[in-house]
């Protein structure tokens, strides 16, 4: 459904970024923020999904400006050894300057949410704070909770978590809860990365239906 397309960043910088239009008026526009695998197929899959709901989405590379063109279909442990040195490259301010470029995309559509998966869901939680033209965000088991926690968000803002994710330990997702009293943070019967299908040993169907629900819903009420 979608199309492979580029995005220029305020500061001349060129990233790719994947495209998804839905059949006639869309209802707004819905920035992706991939996991650490980049524009793969599973999060290609999720912006062709909103399309299908009547959003015009856009998913940014959001490792480009580390290793352009990166992303991959592989979660093994070995995989994980690359994204480690990724990672280690990564710069969070540049990369909101991408996260801008594709809401700038995705207004074309009318208002904007952005939404994201794992690494995707913390830089969701920090455009939230920085707003840059957003209406809404919800997130989805964003890691790192005490890197974002004093970051107060400037619009409407839902996150997801699992409460058997090991990496995000549920004292953390308390800790957030009272820091923020008044965003909505749902926790589900599930661990980490309960969204991705492609990921068998992870996904959980029911989890992930229920956020993904709760996703459309919030987006319908601020975006349109």
């Amino acid at each position: 459904m979608g199309d492979r397309i580029t995005l220029k960043a305020s500061d001349g910088f060129t990233l790719n970024a994947y495209r998804a239009v839905p059949e006639g008026k869309p209802r707004g526009g819905v920035v992706v923020i991939q996991e650490v695998w980049g524009l793969n197929t599973w999060i290609r899959s999720v912006v062709d999904r909103y399309a299908q709901h009547g959003f015009l989405a856009v998913a940014p590379a959001m490792f480009d400006r580390v290793e352009f063109g990166y992303e991959s279909d592989n979660y093994t442990p070995e995989q994980f050894v690359v994204i480690g040195e990724l990672l280690k490259k990564f710069d969070g301010k540049s990369a909101l300057l991408d996260v801008a470029a594709a809401v700038d995309a995705a207004a074309e559509g009318g208002k904007v949410g952005i939404t994201g998966y794992c690494f995707g869901g913390a830089i969701s939680w920090r455009a939230a704070h920085a707003s840059m033209g957003l209406r809404a965000a919800s997130g989805y088991y964003g890691g790192g909770v005490p890197n974002y926690i004093d970051l107060a968000p400037t619009i409407p803002l839902e996150m997801h978590f699992g409460d058997q994710d090991s990496g995000i330990p549920l004292e953390q997702i308390e800790a957030l809860k009272a820091r923020h009293p008044d965003v909505p943070i749902h926790v589900y019967a599930a661990g980490h990365g309960f969204c991705n299908r492609e990921r068998p040993a992870n996904f959980n169907i029911e989890a992930c239906t229920k956020a993904s629900a709760r996703t459309l819903d919030f987006f319908r009420k601020h975006l349109g």
